[in-house]
């Protein structure tokens, strides 16, 4: 088993090295790989970035406990990441592609026409693109963990360590080649993990019996005391959190990393084909392991898929596993990594030329620090991620909108708006408001308001 899953990860870490040996050592080519992405790559790379060691450790607990009616959140993850994305990525990359600017946060202060924004987007994502690294290398600690037996540690320090080797080394592009490696893995593994999972627990039919026989779990809405009206809406809320993608700068750049901006409509084609199929994966596999583990309660649900290997197959086949998990981290890792080296170096740095040693240096500084925060608090992945998306989403997401809307976006207001919006989502979150609405909705709808009032058309 450990000898498959080194083995896979030792050719991770080679591609994603070899790939320096296309670099143009430029800015724009680390950041952006010079504009040179083909459609399939783009599309398949931000799919494995974005269907993280969330998918295969968060989504699949949050399956675990909540049973079928946890399908909405898959819905309307990507239900509103086609809506937002449809109407921002088209102008954003046009923006991109005319620009000297290689960071997110650079370019969408230059289609405000606002360089002021540059630095506090900058801070923002750096803060909580740090957090959500860890969170992935969180869940590669778990993984080992329960497979292997190894510490906690040693799965943390494995993931970070190859992370680093080839993201010094090759920049977003070593990121993305690695990505359609990594998207393969974590594709195959759920599969066979799946088959073997419905096999061994004597096929559909027997499972679908056992479904049923667990209190509430094939529920279409959670068991509250709420109207269908209420229940209907608030899980429909999920939609704004797949509206937030276009706040994730890690996935964002994929689509502006694209040779043409004709060829944005294939990449999203590879992208939703690839995010429906995994996600619907992870989904089944979560509510597979609740009948492996109906009776236990006392482990975490975080944990059910890799138990769930460890019990169901060979050492070949849960090398794989394992090395599936890892590299569901690792695409999401990495390419936050680059996004915060670019965060610190060109955004508040202000470095202006490609100095090789300097970028490496803060490459390697800020993935030692994610390394770190895992090692220091290996919290809930789930709630880490969605944490971690919602602020993102809620601080970007209407800046965004109103700038495609012609808004003039000012600095004041970005902060006020930014506080207040911080504010009201501490008290839902804290004070368990409406707790069946997804907490980054209330600071979305009222930074929309608060900007569509108070802020000037551009001229």
């Amino acid at each position: 088993m450990e000898i498959i899953f080194l083995s896979i990860l030792l050719v991770i870490a080679l591609v994603g090295v070899l790939s320096s040996r296309s670099s143009r050592f430029s800015l724009k080519d680390y950041f952006l790989t010079s504009h040179t992405l083909s459609p399939w790559l783009a599309g398949i790379s931000a799919m494995a970035t974005n269907n993280s060691g969330y998918m295969f450790i968060g989504l699949i607990g949050f399956t675990f406990i909540n049973g079928i009616s946890s399908l909405w959140l898959m819905l309307g993850w990507i239900m509103g990441d086609l809506l937002i994305t449809h109407f921002i990525y088209p102008p954003l990359l046009k923006v991109a592609h005319h620009s000297d600017n290689v960071t997110y946060a650079s370019i969408i202060a230059e289609w405000a026409k606002n360089k002021s924004l540059i630095k506090p987007i900058a801070m923002i994502s750096f803060i909580f693109l740090i957090i959500y690294a860890s969170a992935q290398l969180a869940a590669s600690g778990k993984t080992l963990m329960v497979v292997m037996g190894w510490d906690f540690v040693w799965g943390v320090l494995i993931g970070g360590i190859i992370v680093i080797l080839y993201t010094i080394s090759g920049g977003i592009r070593a990121s993305i080649w690695t990505d359609s490696i990594q998207a393969i893995i974590m594709t195959a593994s759920l599969i066979i993990l799946l088959i073997f999972a419905v096999n061994g627990l004597g096929g559909i039919d027997t499972i679908v019996a056992k479904w049923q026989k667990i209190d509430g779990f094939l529920k279409l809405f959670p068991d509250n005391d709420s109207t269908l009206i209420y229940q209907f809406f608030s899980s429909l809320s999920w939609i704004i959190a797949g509206i937030f993608v276009i706040s994730q700068p890690h996935i964002v750049v994929r689509f502006l990393s694209l040779k043409e901006t004709v060829d944005l409509k294939s990449a999203r084609h590879y992208y939703y084909f690839g995010y429906i199929i995994f996600y619907s994966l992870a989904f089944m596999a979560g509510m597979i392991a609740r009948v492996y583990f109906n009776d236990n309660v006392l482990f975490d649900p975080e944990l059910a898929l890799p138990m769930m290997a460890v019990e169901l197959l060979n050492p070949f086949m849960l090398g794989l596993i394992v090395a599936g998990i890892f590299a569901a981290t690792m695409s999401t890792a990495d390419s936050m990594i680059i996004n915060c080296s670019g965060n610190i170096g060109i955004d508040l740095m202000g470095l202006k030329n490609y100095a090789k040693n300097k970028i490496k240096i803060i490459t390697l500084i800020i993935a030692v620090s994610a390394i770190l925060i895992a090692l220091i608090d290996n919290a809930n992945v789930f709630s880490v991620v969605v944490f971690s998306w919602t602020v993102l989403g809620f601080i970007f997401t209407p800046v965004i909108i109103m700038i495609a809307l012609s808004r003039k976006i000012t600095l004041k207001h970005f902060y006020i708006c930014s506080l207040l919006a911080l504010l009201i989502f501490c008290i839902k979150t804290e004070f368990n408001y409406f707790n069946d609405i997804y907490s980054g909705l209330p600071p979305f709808i009222f930074s929309l308001l608060y900007y569509q009032l108070l802020l000037k058309k551009s001229n």
